[in-house]
Formats: C-alpha cells, structure tokens, sequence
C-alpha cells in the first residue's frame, strides 16, 4: 500500500524478501528474552550478528541480570525503552542506562562487563544488538558511550518521529557513526497511516523488526514482533502504518564480506583466533587488558 501524495527521494522502494519470527531464549542469569537475528542470518544480514528484544512487567523474567561475562571482536548496542539497567566492565567504565537511552560498547580485543538492573519492579523493555568489527578493527582497544534519552537526535515528519541512534536520516545525524559498516539504527513511531521513506544503498543489507502495531512493506504487512528482511534490490524503504500506528526498528549497514567465526561471547575470523581469545580470557587477560 503506498499512500505518497508528494515525491519522496526514495524511487524504487524495497520489497520484503522474508518474514522472520524469532525464537524465545534466555541469556546471562536467565533473562527472558526473544531472539530475532539469530546465527543462521549472520551471512544474509552481515554485519549485523544479533538483535534480541527483551520486555517484561514481571521482575523474575529480567532480575537476576547480565553479570560478568566478556567480549571480544564486535560492538554491542544497548536500547532501553523503559527500565533501568547498570554497566560496570574491566576497562574502568559504568553508566547507568535508562528509558529512552542508548549504551555502546566497542569490545575491541577483549573486555568484561556486566549489565544489572536497577530495579525491582516495574517493566523492563528494549534491544541489544551484536555489530560486527572488520578483522583490522578486532583487536582495538575497547570503548564505550552511554547515550542519554535527551541525547538521541530525532528528526520529525507528518505522524512520524524518528529516533537516530546510528547513521542518519533527513539530514539528521545519529548520536554515533560507523565508518567500517555505515551502521544505521533508526527507531520510527508512526501515526496511522503515516509514511517514513529511508534511502539505502543496494549494496548494504537491511531489515526491519515491528515492535509495535503494524506496518506495509509494498504489499507485504509485516505485524508486531516480526523482522522483515528487505532485499537488495532498490534505492531505499519506504514504511506506511497501519491503522493502529507502528514501532519500528530500521536497521541497514555496509557488509564487511569477511569470514565469521563465533562462539559463545567472542566472533573473530577463524577457529583459531578464538580459541586464543579462550586463552587470554582463562589467562585474565581480558580483565588485566594485557594482550
């Protein structure tokens, strides 16, 4: 369904290749969650390795936590729709995050971390995703940024916001840019009926994930708590909500091309690089950051 009235920049917009429904899991301390991008997909959606959603009003689906686990090799990205959750990690840093905020973290060679609430009640909803390192940018020292809710650039259309976390949108930057990957991460709120169109090139991998309502996709309707995975062919999306309004994650980035191997909390490029990572995490090397 295409209700454009004027021209919107997007000519030829992208057609959903495949729906996804992802599969419920659990992670760190035994939070409940759903995962939507999962391993079977990291070659199609390159460079993007995970996305899970998590979200509960019951405070044993989400208590006990993340406690200290490590990384190595990747980038994780931490949006909270609501609650209230602690960072602590082996590099020296914490932040707090909270509803509406954002925390990036640069694993690099190796860091341990942990991600806590703080509280115990109440509803706690949001997304972490994995973002792939290219093998030059694997070792690098890690890094971090807690992105506050005032902090998320937002750029505002008829019915529509739409909240900029990576990349950029109608000549909004997001609060973090990627060279390597080109990442986009847009978060869009639809009115019914309301529009939002994105430029892609054909080149970079796309998919969105309806978090709320529903949304058209050309002539697919793609519902709440599905990915849809767009192909690659065309300049861009174009969303239209349905009735009810919608919620979406929009997510777009370059390929790296580069093998992957993962296991567990590290993803490098060969067999071997991670059982040295094994080896420098057993050795605490990952904690001392003595590689």
């Amino acid at each position: 369904m295409d209700t454009r009235t004027t021209p919107f920049a997007v000519a030829e917009p992208r057609a959903v290749e495949r729906l996804i429904t992802g599969l419920a899991a659990s992670d760190g301390a035994g939070v409940k969650l759903t995962r939507v991008l999962t391993q079977d997909l990291q070659r199609r959606l390159d460079p993007f390795l995970m996305l899970d959603a998590f979200g509960s009003d019951a405070a044993d689906d989400y208590i006990a936590g993340f406690p200290d686990h490590p990384h190595r090799g990747f980038e994780t990205v931490t949006y909270m729709l609501a609650g209230r959750m602690r960072h602590r990690d082996s590099a020296g840093n914490q932040g707090l995050l909270q509803s509406g905020g954002v925390q990036w973290m640069t694993a690099g060679r190796g860091v341990i971390h942990s991600e806590m609430p703080e509280q115990s009640e109440g509803r706690m909803e949001g997304f972490q995703l994995w973002l792939n390192l290219p093998a030059k940018d694997k070792m690098q020292p890690p890094w971090y940024r807690d992105v506050q809710r005032s902090e998320v650039p937002e750029w505002h259309g008829d019915g529509v916001t739409a909240r900029v976390i990576a990349g950029a949108s109608h000549g909004v930057a997001g609060a973090v840019q990627r060279e390597a990957t080109a990442a986009l991460y847009i978060d869009v709120h639809l009115a019914g009926g309301a529009a939002f169109e994105q430029p892609l090139p054909a080149v970079h991998n796309a998919f969105v994930y309806v978090y709320r309502g529903a949304v058209n996709i050309g002539e697919q309707r793609v519902p709440s708590g599905r990915m849809a995975v767009l192909a690659n062919r065309g300049d861009g999306v174009l969303l239209v909500a349905a009735s009810e309004g919608a919620k979406v994650l929009l997510l777009a980035g370059r390929p790296l091309n580069e093998p992957i191997a993962q296991y567990g909390p590290f993803v490098m490029n060969t067999r071997a690089e991670i059982l040295q990572a094994f080896d420098d995490y057993n050795a605490g090397k990952l904690a001392a950051q003595q590689i």
